[in-house]
């Protein structure tokens, strides 16, 4: 916290979120991420073309039309790209590296139009062997529909810097006068 000066005023200024270290994590903790985002077509047609995903059910709707689904299918690797996104300002907004996804399974699909929420369970933590400044983190995440139904799950492990550690507020600048 910080205060300053305004003419004869005094002002507060307070740090924003500034996301969760590694020694805040319990396991069996669940985090209820805060955005939920509805999925548009401009969405699924712009991630599936600038990944150069060629699978019509993503980006043509007559083709999609035609499947066992009727209509398009919003591409996977959005949903786990948005879902990870979900989960980073509760799970990894003080990440040194993502080590890596597991067990990935998608029990619905996802279309466009669906809002996605999601949720991450902490299921193991243990320091590094090799980076005294970070601590190893597994977790599970779900994400789901405006209605309930899973969509995704995952496990992800990510190295989580200590409280104290890593680049903090060094990286911001400060305004000029």
């Amino acid at each position: 916290m910080t205060m300053l000066m305004l003419g004869s005023q005094t002002m507060t200024v307070k740090p924003g979120w500034q996301g969760r270290f590694f020694e805040d994590f319990e396991i069996g903790d669940v985090y209820k991420h805060p955005l939920g985002r509805t999925v548009t077509q401009s969405d699924n047609i712009w991630f599936t073309l600038l990944t150069q995903n060629t699978a019509h059910p993503h980006f043509d709707a007559n083709y999609a039309a035609h499947t066992g689904f009727g209509k398009p299918l919003v591409n996977s690797c959005f949903t786990i790209a948005l879902v990870t996104g979900q989960s980073v300002t509760d799970i990894s907004q003080n990440v040194f590296a993502n080590l890596g996804w597991d067990e990935v399974r998608l029990p619905s699909p996802v279309y466009e139009g669906d809002t996605i929420y999601s949720e991450t369970e902490a299921l193991e933590k243990r320091d590094s062997g090799s980076r005294p400044e970070v601590g190893i983190l597994t977790v599970r995440t779900k994400g789901y529909t405006q209605n309930g139904d899973v969509v995704i799950t995952f496990k992800r492990t990510v190295m989580v810097y200590r409280r104290g550690q890593g680049p903090g507020g060094r990286h911001r600048p400060e305004p000029k006068a």
